[in-house]
């Protein structure tokens, strides 16, 4: 990755041997991302910077308004945390078997976390929590759609990869974001055979869209739905 600057505009450049075109992408942290094939030169990039600017401009305009209401914890009984779509109230409790647990309709959180480890191990608890359930769903929703589309990842792994909801490599290995699993089923499909067709193109051209309508033809409702409300997958 190396970071470059055409006037006005910062990007990240990254280049990769399997793909062919190049590809802007505004990513979750608002980052500019430009990826391109291995052969093509800074300046070229630039150059794509440069003519991409007016789109670029707009995107961002776009992602300033979507992230206004990012959100703030202060992690206090009543607050609400997404898991698969469905908003569950957290309760801090004085004694349980397990850091953090869900249920009776409540994220229960021990008390003495927050007390003992402020922001930082509550939230540690909530992430280990979403990574443990995702691998599980997301590893059956992976074998699901993988016949679909016509492919057969290396292997699937569940992290923290910052700005990105998944990522494919060129050796077929999946990585998703834990945050996933706060979205809906529905949600956590598209983001599942979006990847799955990196398989087939690594990056955004017509015939990689092609491949994910084949597999998912509502994908546009569920992608427009990930763009709009991304940054409420949050804790």
């Amino acid at each position: 990755m190396q970071a470059r600057r055409v006037k006005d505009i910062e990007y990240q450049l990254l280049r990769s041997g399997g793909r062919r075109t190049a590809d802007i992408v505004i990513e979750r942290n608002g980052l500019i991302s430009v990826r391109v094939p291995e052969h093509l030169s800074e300046e070229q990039a630039d150059a794509v910077v440069e003519h991409k600017r007016l789109w670029i401009y707009r995107n961002l305009a776009e992602w300033r308004d979507l992230n206004a209401a990012r959100v703030v914890r202060e992690w206090v009984n009543g607050e609400g945390f997404l898991y698969l779509g469905c908003a569950y109230r957290l309760l801090l409790t004085q004694e349980q078997d397990e850091p953090l647990k869900l249920k009776d309709g409540r994220f229960c959180l021990q008390r003495k976390i927050v007390e003992a480890g402020g922001e930082d191990a509550a939230k540690q608890v909530f992430e280990k929590f979403y990574a443990e359930k995702a691998l599980d769903r997301i590893n059956k929703r992976v074998a699901y759609f993988a016949p679909k589309v016509g492919v057969t990842p290396i292997s699937v792994n569940v992290r923290e990869i910052g700005y990105r909801w998944a990522t494919c490599a060129v050796d077929g290995r999946l990585s998703f974001h834990w945050k996933c699993m706060m979205a809906s089923p529905k949600v956590i499909d598209y983001i599942v055979v979006h990847e799955l067709c990196h398989l087939h193109h690594l990056d955004h051209t017509d015939a990689f869209w092609n491949e994910v309508d084949k597999a998912m033809p509502d994908y546009a409702e569920r992608k427009s739905w990930l763009r709009e409300n991304g940054s409420a997958l949050d804790i």
